[in-house]
């Protein structure tokens, strides 16, 4: 019995990551409705642990990513911190506690 090919695992892991990629950038769309926000987060978060899966069988089967035989597994990790990250709800929290440009100009003009 023969195997899957490396190069249709390697396909996969890059569709799955590029599936989270283009989903993490529509984040702030998904957001306008709290259920497509939810539903959003949950595909996000599913595709990762998806793609860290496929990433870590990419490994042991001898396939390479991007030419590097040592790249899957650590990215595979990413992949679940990822995917942790993603079901974090910090709607209306502020996490970076900087400056906000838009009460820049408007501290000036009050002073």
């Amino acid at each position: 019995m023969a195997g899957v090919d490396v190069v249709y695992i390697e396909h996969l892991a890059e569709a799955l990551c590029g599936i989270s990629a283009i989903l993490f950038t529509f984040i702030a769309t998904f957001s306008r409705s709290e259920k497509a926000e939810l539903m959003a987060q949950n595909t996000i978060a599913l595709t990762l642990i998806l793609a860290a899966g496929v990433l870590w069988w990419l490994s042991l089967s001898g396939g390479s990513l991007w030419g590097s035989n040592y790249l899957p597994k650590p990215l595979s990790l990413v992949c679940i911190i990822l995917a942790i990250s993603a079901r974090l709800n910090i709607r209306g929290t502020n996490v970076s506690f900087g400056a906000n440009p838009h009460s820049i100009g408007k501290k000036s003009e009050e002073e």
